[in-house]
């Protein structure tokens, strides 16, 4: 029979493993969307995609679902694609 204590940190980690997937989730759509719309060379539809998804990325980074690190290179790996979407 399991422990109580370690019973309880399996629900935890099952509901916080739930959430993080959630939220995963919504930073990959997102980021496929920003795609989607770089690769139709649509500034004004990526531009908007782009703000989503980075708001999504810092969202997560804050909860900890992503290293800081990871989510800062995310970003910036997107803001090149947006900077040369506009030249």
């Amino acid at each position: 029979m399991v422990k109580g204590s370690a019973a309880k940190r399996h629900r935890q980690s099952e509901a916080a493993r739930i959430r993080n997937k959630a939220q995963r989730s919504k930073v990959r759509t997102s980021v496929r969307r920003f795609l989607e719309a770089e690769k139709a060379h649509d500034p004004a539809a990526a531009k908007t995609a782009f703000d989503t998804a980075i708001k999504l990325i810092d969202t997560a980074a804050q909860k900890g679902v992503y290293h800081r690190n990871t989510a800062a290179r995310t970003k910036s790996r997107l803001q090149k694609r947006l900077n040369a979407l506009g030249e």
